[in-house]
């Protein structure tokens, strides 16, 4: 099944809190504080892969989370970084934020990375905290929370040539026609209900070949949002070419 719209939460690792700790071995029975820092939390990022093609996975798991900064410890230890997290998603991929509407970016190139979420700082231990009139500091600092957000995302196909018209014109007869997709053919209106895409080969062509969609049909008023409109319409955004199909039977 084809999904091209998806909302998810991202959270980023805390980090983690500053040690209090005071310096102690054998003839030092008071030695220093030497309580160590905590570790940066970790980020959360997006991450082209191309081998995907749909955001299905993200109707099943909506909540992602990066792993927290480990505490200082004591001998002017820092705290372990938190492991950073990355979430793959299909190129073509528009990146928004729930909560302000703003676009952080458009993820088209594999391997292509996106920070969604940063890291909380960690807290300093309180070997940082001694001065000559406070020589025994007994505090610390407490690490600073991750991000965290919504995430609307959207998928627009990137194909070279799309294929637009109305319902039964026989956009899908062309592709299968053409490449060697299979979309569903049949003698009713809107048996196309989501994209396809093929890829088309010619010969001596630089590149040897193309990507081709096939739309879901659009009616009049489809700019507006009527039938399936506003669904799909972002799915030809990329094309460099759009061939509008005519039914030469009427």
């Amino acid at each position: 099944m084809f999904y091209d719209q998806a909302k998810i939460y991202v959270k980023a690792g805390n980090g983690g809190d500053g040690a209090v700790s005071f310096h102690r071995e054998k003839y030092v029975p008071r030695g220093g504080p030497d309580g160590g820092d905590g570790g940066r939390g970790g980020n959360v990022y997006l991450r082209v892969d191309p081998s995907l093609n749909t955001l299905l996975p993200f109707s099943y798991h909506q909540h992602f989370r990066a792993e927290n900064g480990q505490p200082g410890q004591g001998n002017r230890k820092s705290g372990r970084d938190g492991a950073d997290l990355y979430i793959d998603v299909p190129p073509g991929t528009v990146v928004i934020d729930e909560a302000t509407g703003d676009v952080l970016g458009d993820l088209v190139e594999p391997g292509e990375v996106l920070l969604v979420a940063r890291g909380g700082l960690g807290g300093r231990g309180n070997q940082h905290f001694a001065t000559p009139s406070r020589q025994v500091p007994r505090f610390a600092e407490k690490g600073a929370p991750g991000e965290e957000r919504w995430l609307r995302l959207e998928l627009k196909l990137l194909a070279d040539v799309g294929l637009v018209g109305l319902p039964n014109a026989g956009k899908s007869t062309l592709l299968a026609s053409v490449s060697a997709a299979r979309p569903k053919i049949a003698d009713y209106p809107f048996t196309t209900l989501e994209p396809m895409l093929g890829v088309v080969s010619v010969p001596g062509r630089e590149g040897g070949s193309f990507v081709l969609a096939d739309l879901p049909g659009l009616i009049a008023g489809a700019s507006r949002g009527a039938g399936l409109g506003h669904e799909f319409l972002r799915h030809v955004e990329r094309t460099r070419l759009l061939i509008h199909v005519l039914d030469g039977s009427g």
